[in-house]
């Protein structure tokens, strides 16, 4: 492409504005703290013969879900890149998502089993939608604006993932006023995050390049992309396993992304089970890091116009590590709220810099299918941090010994990234 389409480009960035409300409302905030104090009894859950708290069974179905969408995320991809119907796959998922995030919705005290199997539904086709959400990337940017576009997606993102959160917010603090139990506005609040992602991802659609025509005659069947999608999806694997700037940057993607996704993941649990901090905390402290982050996106692009993308991530993941001590050492909501603005400023500045690189090693034509694997080392990298946290957690009994893992990923992950050889 030689022109920069705004309108398409706006449109991709529109659904970022939609999936975020379930990242933020759903996945971060609302869920885990409505899951740890209204859904699993005080005593725990019967899993296996043990009796599981709510930190570890949270910290088990993220893992999990990860697990899916590292066997279906590659032969996906490659089957959108065989069929050439990117935006079919990306509207399948996003609304299947959405339909699972909205069943969360209904789920009431006691409801453990159902909430995580609605859970693992939606963070499996979230994830999913993001494969073919991210492919379209080098098809609708110039390269020279790839990480400028990059950070624009994820800042409209926190911007609307975080004006959702507030009518949240709003609904479960007032919710006496609205005639409400407060388990009752937080389940009415996750369901309003499913239809705005719904809602919003429709908006987005309609602006995205449409799939190219293929007459029915030479459209395989799903059969034969499903064979097809396996062949393509082993020799990019092949062509990974032999090395070069690709694969290392994998590596490294895979190693600081588990930290920076545990940290994500565990936030609210940690401040609601550790420090005991009231919803109302955590939910304003989920607020500060979305306005924070939006213009961090922006702060990060600017810092990598001027230097290299490379090097803004790393110093992105130095503060990153810098966030994972001071975790260890809170007490008070007012720390808790520092911690939050904190992990705004690099929340999307490292997120939007990781998918651009990426973009930049990526050969023309086979976008959809190595978004594949970088979105399976993203969900990948979301087992590991999330269940050593976890199994630490039950171990000894504290969240502040399971914080101080997450710095090993970030610090294995800057030294690997140093290494990746990428032309700015």
């Amino acid at each position: 492409m030689d022109t920069l389409d705004t309108r398409t480009v706006n449109a991709w960035c529109m659904y970022d504005w939609a999936n975020s409300a379930y990242v933020l409302t759903v996945a971060t905030a609302v869920l885990p703290a409505y899951f740890a104090g209204g859904i699993v009894p005080a005593q725990g859950w019967h899993l296996l013969g043990m009796q599981v708290n709510a930190t570890s069974l949270w910290g088990y179905a993220v893992s999990l879900s990860a697990l899916l969408v590292f066997a279906a995320a590659p032969v996906l991809g490659a089957m959108a890149d065989t069929s050439g119907r990117k935006k079919s796959f990306l509207t399948l998922f996003c609304l299947t998502g959405a339909a699972c995030a909205l069943g969360l919705g209904l789920s009431g005290p006691g409801d453990v089993a159902r909430t995580l199997l609605l859970f693992i539904g939606a963070q499996m086709c979230f994830a999913c939608a993001n494969v073919f959400y991210d492919a379209f990337l080098p098809e609708i940017a110039l390269k020279k604006d790839w990480d400028r576009i990059s950070a624009r997606g994820f800042a409209y993102g926190y911007l609307g993932g975080g004006l959702q959160f507030c009518l949240s917010l709003a609904l479960i603090a007032l919710h006496d006023r609205f005639g409400l139990g407060q388990g009752e506005a937080a389940t009415l609040s996750m369901a309003m995050a499913a239809v705005w992602w719904a809602v919003f991802s429709l908006v987005s659609l309609r602006g995205l390049p449409a799939d190219p025509p293929t007459p029915s005659r030479l459209r395989p069947s799903l059969a034969e992309q499903t064979r097809q999608g396996l062949s393509q999806a082993g020799s990019t694997l092949r062509l990974l396993a032999k090395g070069g700037p690709a694969s290392l940057f994998l590596l490294a993607f895979l190693l600081y992304n588990d930290g920076i996704q545990t940290t994500i993941a565990m936030a609210t649990i940690y401040g609601k089970e550790e420090l005991g901090l009231p919803t109302t905390v955590l939910m304003l402290t989920l607020l500060i890091i979305q306005f924070v982050a939006f213009g961090g996106a922006h702060i990060f692009a600017r810092l990598a116009a001027a230097t290299s993308a490379k090097t803004a991530l790393v110093v992105s993941l130095a503060v990153w590590t810098g966030i994972v001590f001071y975790a260890y050492v809170i007490h008070s909501a007012t720390e808790y709220f520092i911690l939050g603005g904190l992990v705004g400023l690099v929340l999307g500045g490292s997120q939007a810099l990781s998918r651009s690189l990426f973009a930049r090693l990526v050969p023309p034509g086979q976008t959809a299918q190595y978004f594949g694997y970088y979105s399976v080392v993203a969900k990948f990298s979301a087992i590991g941090g999330p269940f050593l946290f976890a199994l630490v957690r039950q171990l000894t009994g504290s969240s502040r010994d399971a914080v101080l893992v997450i710095a090993i990923f970030f610090g294995f992950g800057a030294g690997i990234l140093g290494k990746v050889h990428i032309k700015e």
